[in-house]
């Protein structure tokens, strides 16, 4: 009896069509020697930027901010900052399930 109520759950889950969301966070440190006043986290290859995660805030040269990701459907990212001079760094593809992100003046576009 045990072993066929395993079996059948094993067979449910390997039809299951619900997918389960993921929920996680990217830490994103400022290392460019200016301050950013834009930062955009938007699911990779996505047709727009998500709004700025920074809203009224700046994140200082050096400092770190956590952008917490909710419900989503995966963890590739693309991932935008905008300095206090209009210059852009962009990093594409970053799957923010294993690392982090470190701005620096190499990544200017």
């Amino acid at each position: 009896m045990l072993t066929r109520a395993l079996a059948l759950l094993a067979i449910g889950c390997l039809f299951s069509t619900t997918a389960a969301a993921f929920n996680g966070y990217v830490e994103v440190t400022n290392d460019t020697g200016f301050d950013i006043h834009y930062l955009y986290v938007s699911p990779a290859h996505a047709s727009d930027w998500e709004e700025d995660v920074l809203d009224d805030d700046i994140l200082p040269d050096g400092h770190t901010v956590r952008v917490t990701i909710r419900k989503a459907k995966g963890s590739m990212y693309d991932i935008r900052a905008e300095d206090e001079d209009g210059d852009t760094y962009t990093l594409w593809d970053v799957d923010i399930s294993k690392r982090d992100v470190t701005f620096t003046l190499d990544d200017i576009d």
